[in-house]
């Protein structure tokens, strides 16, 4: 309670109202001023008292000054500090509360569980997988698969992956699969440790690599007629695993397991003039060959299988350059499923990785420095950081891509199966976000536009959250995701049970067109996805809806990884706050004292925005 104000009453004073005007003295108490009152006190008895005398303080004030501050009714100057002090305090717990409440921003972080994604989506490689399989397999529902591949070319071909949910082993995307692995675990090595992931992905990119190396046969030195010379050449290319011919069972018209084929599987030949498969399959070798750089033997037949066919792929001809889908005999039959659009990309993405080996002084590519490269490098990367920029601001802004009304990235509207190229764009973005991160940069601009780390960055989480699940479908299109996902999904293996018998075409057909959902789950696989309009039909008849594929999946793995948050283990002095390796790709490069980093992102972005898949 407040003291009593002590005066000299009289019953005016008693009877009227009184105005109490007062000021500050130089201790910094309350005085009256123009006033008949020799003094006020207000205590309300909250804080203990000082020991120390008011007068021992140093003032503030030189002098008296007048504030002008008006009591006219001690109890409501007494509730109004009660309810100010309560008014402050509320807000200080409100503050507080929302600072560890958790948060659900679509755009500026996830409330996911990435590390279960990331483990999920690795797991769909492991359904994918041809040959024999390994005994402690984590899929229930697969066996020993194509052990008859090559035997009509007299070659084993044996494992690789089935490509989607067929039973079709394509190389192109097989490869450019097990670049896109490769290169997630050069980048962001540390964050694989962390989440116990690195070995479960060194395995998937090895069950790839192992079968890329089988896939070239360079020419043999001999003294045969030009005939069998040639033949060599011709033989040094599979274009793909599996029969779409008009046999009257094929690996598209039969719906069948693939432990249960009896149909033929031929396979389709090239040669080095098929450009743009060879580009792809020197880069997966040679990326593959930085991850496994600690086991000399095994990065060493890698790098060596990647120059050998790098120096074919590039001595031939120019005007015999092609792309493989426009020769019949070598792809024919994948025109349908992967017509490919260009080499010249596929080539210098080839050279860009066998750099990065530093085995392979020819293959010579644009590289942008973390530290100034200085004259005359400065003014020609110029061009490679202006179209990378350019790619970032055809994601953020609405001039060249639409988004759906949920928010998805349409990079190809008319082709359908978005998420695909959601993911790249995804990963892309995260990526060169911590590209600039490292170079201490805010941002980049192409033209007048502007965008800033945070936009990559929410951009990459926005397309992520809406891959599992935050759209207007509230479904995951990750299968085993979350609490709805497809379970229709397009795929053979998923679809058939698993109950000791052997199902013909015939057999099949049922399961392809049961209206149950499928008795094996398809774990970790992403789907096709919704449509321009972010409708979903979860129809294992429609596979532009709900079939998932390799070169998909890799695209999910290295968006999740690259957004999944750090820590950085205290064992890897180059991993940064970002999570990513400062130096990753170009630990075998010294050609430039100043190198820090080499940014794949023009070549790369472009590759991977523009890829053909089907």
């Amino acid at each position: 309670m407040p003291e009593s104000i002590h005066s000299s009453s009289t019953p005016d004073m008693d009877c009227s109202s009184v105005t109490f005007v007062h000021s500050i003295n130089e201790a910094g108490r309350l005085l009256p001023s123009a006033s008949r009152w020799n003094s006020i006190a207000i205590d309300y008895n909250v804080l203990p008292r000082s020991s120390i005398a008011y007068d021992s303080l140093p003032s503030v004030y030189s002098k008296s000054v007048e504030f002008n501050l008006v009591v006219r009714d001690k109890t409501h100057l007494k509730r109004f500090v009660y309810i100010s002090v309560f008014l402050v305090l509320a807000i200080v717990a409100l503050v507080v509360l929302l600072h560890f409440l958790p948060h659900k921003h679509g755009h500026h972080g996830s409330s996911k569980n990435l590390t279960h994604a990331i483990n999920q989506a690795l797991t769909f490689f492991e359904a994918q997988k041809s040959g024999y399989l390994p005994k402690n397999s984590s899929v229930s529902f697969r066996g020993d698969s194509g052990l008859q591949d090559g035997n009509s070319s007299g070659h084993n071909l044996v494992g690789g992956f089935y490509d989607s949910g067929n039973n079709i082993k394509f190389s192109f995307p097989t490869a450019y699969t097990i670049t896109l692995l490769s290169w997630t675990v050069i980048e962001y090595h540390q964050k694989y440790v962390d989440i116990g992931e690195l070995e479960h992905v060194k395995d998937i990119i090895k069950w790839g690599s192992d079968y890329l190396l089988k896939l070239f046969i360079p020419p043999i030195k001999s003294t045969s007629s030009s005939t069998t010379i040639l033949y060599s050449q011709a033989s040094c290319l599979k274009g793909f695993v599996g029969s779409t011919s008009n046999d009257a069972f094929n690996d598209v018209n039969c719906w069948q397991r693939p432990e249960d084929m009896s149909y033929l599987r031929p396979v389709s030949i090239c040669n080095s003039t098929a450009s743009d498969l060879a580009g792809e399959i020197v880069a997966a070798l040679s990326a593959a060959s930085l991850v496994f750089r600690e086991d000399t033997g095994y990065s060493g037949e890698l790098i060596k299988g990647a120059e050998k066919l790098f120096e074919l792929a590039t001595a031939v001809d120019p005007r015999m350059q092609g792309t493989y889908t426009t020769s019949d005999a070598c792809g024919g039959q994948a025109r349908q499923f992967y017509n490919s659009s260009g080499f010249e990309d596929e080539l210098v993405w080839a050279g860009t990785w066998l750099n990065a080996t530093e085995k392979f002084a020819s293959a010579e590519t644009e590289e942008i420095f973390f530290l100034d490269p200085g004259y005359p490098y400065a003014a020609a990367l110029q061009p490679s950081t202006t179209r990378t920029d350019l790619l970032m601001c055809s994601y953020l802004s609405n001039y060249i891509f639409n988004n759906t009304p949920g928010g998805l990235i349409l990079l190809r509207p008319d082709h359908g199966k978005p998420l695909q190229f959601a993911a790249t764009a995804s990963f892309l973005s995260k990526l060169y976000s911590d590209y600039l991160d490292l170079l201490r940069r805010s941002g980049g601009s192409c033209g007048g536009y502007n965008y800033t780390l945070e936009m990559l960055q929410s951009f990459s989480m926005s397309q992520v959250n809406y891959i599992l699940g935050d759209n207007p479908m509230k479904m995951s299109y990750v299968v085993g995701f979350g609490d709805s996902y497809p379970i229709y999904v397009h795929h053979r293996s998923a679809s058939i049970p698993w109950d000791g018998h052997q199902y013909s075409c015939e057999d099949g057909d049922k399961w392809l067109h049961s209206e149950d959902p499928n008795p094996n789950t398809l774990l970790g696989a992403m789907v096709g996805g919704p449509d321009q309009h972010d409708k979903f039909l979860d129809d294992r008849k429609k596979p532009w809806f709900t079939e998932p594929s390799i070169s998909s999946n890799a695209g999910l793995v290295a968006a999740l990884i690259a957004l999944h948050d750090p820590p950085c283990g205290s064992s890897n002095s180059n991993c940064v706050g970002s999570g990513i390796d400062k130096m990753g790709i170009f630990t075998n490069i010294h050609s430039f004292p100043s190198l820090l980093k080499v940014s794949h992102s023009v070549l790369t972005a472009n590759n991977l925005a523009n890829k053909s898949w089907k």
